[in-house]
């Protein structure tokens, strides 16, 4: 039985379709519908069904998911341990952030980082996601919160002061009501989050007129006249076309959280690339041996 079978039965029973899991391992569908063929025929069972919203697993199918899956974590603890003892500064490294951190605050440090060492390749991948550090979907992430998992080192980086935003020229609005006043906030699916809060309490009467997830959305909306948006300062301090508002009380701030698996804490180049981070956002201190979520 192949290993490679087995972890494309795994990314199919997770996602549920062929298209999806294909985006995550980066195969073609058609590849992996024959791996799949090939492992239901290696085991003479069936092991996925097709059905109207997607592939669903068979019982058989779900007996050796339950094994298939500690195969994985055994293979992603050796692949983790390996990783880790990595001490030349040469190799990839995979680092996961939101999408305005790292157009704005951390593009210029990985373009720094990789003049200095030219061996290392760094691949940002910006998501809303919380990429899975145990199945090293990421080497490292930064994150507004930190990490509940007990096998992942993480530290407190930064906090984050947040400002309302209008237009170049506008003059600014006044706490209170906030009749008339045209917002730009977070889509739906984020209500829930400090800034959303801030400005439904400061502007009651507000417009809520235009949401996005996406912050340089947000600024470049407020920028165009569509009307006042809170922002992250490192963001909206130097984006063109608008300018900041500072009323009492301010937006909430947010903290900043960086996180890797604790079998990654050897990674030369890990270690290397966190240091100029935490010299440059951080406070100047080097980094020191973290220690464990859990401990």
């Amino acid at each position: 039985m192949d290993w490679q079978d087995l972890r494309i039965f795994l990314a199919v029973a997770r996602a549920g379709t062929l298209s999806a899991a294909a985006a995550r391992l980066g195969m073609s569908q058609p590849t992996m519908g024959r791996r799949i063929r090939a492992l239901e025929n290696s085991t003479g069972q069936k092991l996925l069904q097709r059905g109207p919203e997607g592939f669903q697993l068979t019982d058989e199918g779900t007996s050796v998911l339950l094994h298939a899956e500690r195969m994985e974590e055994e293979a992603l603890a050796i692949e983790r341990q390996l990783a880790g003892q990595g001490a030349d500064l040469q190799g990839l490294l995979r680092v996961s952030c939101s999408d305005w951190f790292g157009l704005h605050v951390l593009s210029p440090l990985i373009a720094e980082f990789v003049a200095l060492h030219p061996g290392v390749r760094i691949d940002l991948i910006t998501d809303v996601r919380f990429l899975d550090l145990d199945r090293r979907e990421a080497d490292l992430v930064f994150r507004i919160r930190p990490s509940e998992s007990p096998g992942v080192v993480q530290r407190h980086l930064m906090h984050m002061r947040y400002a309302l935003y209008g237009p170049a020229g506008v003059q600014g609005p006044a706490t209170g009501n906030g009749a008339d006043i045209e917002l730009i906030t977070l889509n739906t699916a984020f209500e829930d989050l400090p800034d959303v809060h801030w400005l439904r309490s400061t502007f009651p009467s507000g417009i809520f007129k235009l949401g996005s997830n996406n912050r340089d959305v947000q600024a470049r909306l407020c920028g165009l006249g569509a009307g006042f948006a809170v922002l992250p300062t490192l963001l909206g301090d130097h984006f063109p076309g608008i300018e900041r508002h500072d009323l009492e009380p301010p937006p909430p701030g947010r903290d900043v959280w960086f996180a890797y698996h604790q079998d990654l804490r050897g990674l030369a180049r890990l270690r290397a690339f966190l240091d100029l981070v935490i010299e440059k956002l951080g406070g100047g201190s080097p980094m020191p041996a973290a220690r464990p979520s859990g401990s």
